[in-house]
């Protein structure tokens, strides 16, 4: 018998609302969606800096925002709060992604891997070059690794524009760039722009580590029960100086990419609790003790069918794509013209972070794999042609969230740091249209050269 209700038979309020909210979870999982939300926000920033409303822009972000127990008080800027403690919730995204292309992804085998590894080295080293060039000085040097990052949600989101003529493995090839890039740049702000190491932070590190470990050792899958030692991890890498968002990276390594082991299979516990239900009058009658142990057997197999990792990153790309992320931009691309750095100091910065975007990031990606396929290291994937190699190396110099990341650490003198967002924004929206630019060039021979194999 099929007590299914027709959707006829449901209330036109709830029909109508299950068919918006199932439009809008279709909508939210489309990737040029998100990467529209944040150039949104970022442009967003932009006019509220450089309007008469400018001031209220500024004293927003610098409002102190307090946590506090007893007599303990912990006072930062909605600033801070925003680019050192909600970061580190993309961070954790990026360690996850990470954990799982080593896993099962373009990362998993040294032969697949190769191919992105080059690229991505040759789109770090190829800019910062270019960079230097023109900023030997000591001081605007501090910048060299601004334009090395690719922002994934932004790249992702325009080579989605162009539709699904777009090879799959030309996509492929994208995300493990821009994920191994990623991880150039988390090693990067680790090593180069952390201050004095105080050890003491370390033991704190190491103590929520140890926690963590702990867990999961005896089968501790709830995410909130790692709260606290997350919590502990961040507290340890500000205490020590190093970057507290690197605690995001570091947990997003260790989360399982494996479900915890259990007596029976989550399949096996829904069919077996599905029939002990149907066979009760515990549900007609609502009786919960009766239904208590069940419920509970149930949610913990519908949380163990998938592992750790991906539950997750399912549950917070949400939350990033659409509220941490915007959220960062629209805190930090907010550049006052006015306040801009015109002297050759600043417009060096300026012009060694676009022009390091705009060719470098092409000429590191397309030249590092040329050469890596001509030393025979490895070999270009099936339905990657060059013209695709050459428009995933345009995409990779849109380099905004990463990229003004990283500038924040790099300069504390506001007009060069103003200087060097203004360079990220402008070189990446003329990366970003040249990227589409050519993409549109590309899909259009790609169609033509599918109809002549079909015809």
């Amino acid at each position: 018998m099929d007590d299914r209700l027709s959707a006829e038979d449901l209330p036109r309020a709830q029909f109508l609302a299950e068919r918006a909210f199932t439009t809008l979870q279709r909508f939210l999982h489309v990737e040029a969606v998100s990467g529209g939300v944040l150039l949104i926000a970022a442009a967003s920033a932009l006019i509220w800096a450089n309007s008469p409303f400018s001031h209220g822009y500024h004293a927003l972000w610098h409002l102190p925002l307090s946590i506090g127990l007893g007599e303990f008080v912990f006072s930062r800027s909605l600033h801070f709060w925003i680019s050192d403690a909600l970061m580190t919730v993309f961070f954790l995204l990026v360690g996850m992604e990470i954990r799982r292309e080593i896993h099962e992804g373009a990362l998993s085998r040294l032969d697949q891997a190769i191919l992105p590894i080059a690229a991505a080295a040759g789109g770090v080293i190829a800019p910062a070059l270019i960079y230097l060039s023109l900023n030997i000085d000591p001081i605007r040097g501090q910048g060299w690794a601004v334009p090395t990052a690719t922002d994934i949600a932004f790249a992702v989101g325009v080579l989605a524009l162009l539709g699904r003529s777009i090879p799959v493995n030309v996509r492929v090839f994208l995300l493990a760039l821009a994920i191994i890039d990623d991880v150039i740049a988390v090693l990067i702000i680790a090593f180069f722009y952390s201050g004095g190491l105080q050890f003491s932070g370390f033991v704190v590190v190491s103590f929520g580590i140890l926690m963590v470990l702990g867990f999961q050792r005896i089968g501790i899958s709830l995410a909130l029960a790692y709260t606290l030692p997350a919590a502990l991890v961040w507290i340890g890498f500000l205490m020590s100086g190093a970057h507290p968002t690197l605690a995001g990276v570091v947990l997003g390594l260790m989360t399982p990419v494996r479900p915890i082991p259990m007596r029976e299979h989550p399949l096996k516990v829904v069919s077996r609790v599905a029939e002990e239900l149907r066979g009760s009058d515990a549900v007609s009658t609502r009786d919960t003790h009766r239904l208590e142990l069940p419920l509970r057997q149930l949610r913990v197999a519908n949380r163990e069918m998938l592992p750790p990792v991906v539950r997750v990153q399912i549950a917070l790309h949400p939350w990033v794509a659409y509220g941490i992320m915007p959220l960062f931009a629209l805190a930090n691309a907010g550049v006052s013209l006015t306040g801009i750095n015109l002297s050759a100091e600043g417009q060096l910065v300026m012009l060694g972070v676009g022009l390091a975007l705009v060719a470098g990031k092409p000429i590191g990606v397309v030249g590092a794999t040329w050469l890596a396929v001509r030393l025979g290291w490895c070999r270009l994937a099936p339905g990657v042609s060059w013209g695709g190699i050459c428009l995933v190396g345009l995409l990779a110099g849109i380099g905004f969230t990463m990229s003004i990341f990283i500038a924040m650490l790099a300069f504390t003198d506001e007009r060069l740091l103003n200087s060097a967002k203004l360079g990220v924004l402008s070189g990446s929206l003329v990366a970003a249209m040249l990227g589409l630019g050519w993409g549109a060039k590309y899909v259009r021979r790609q169609r033509r050269e599918t109809r002549a194999h079909l015809s």
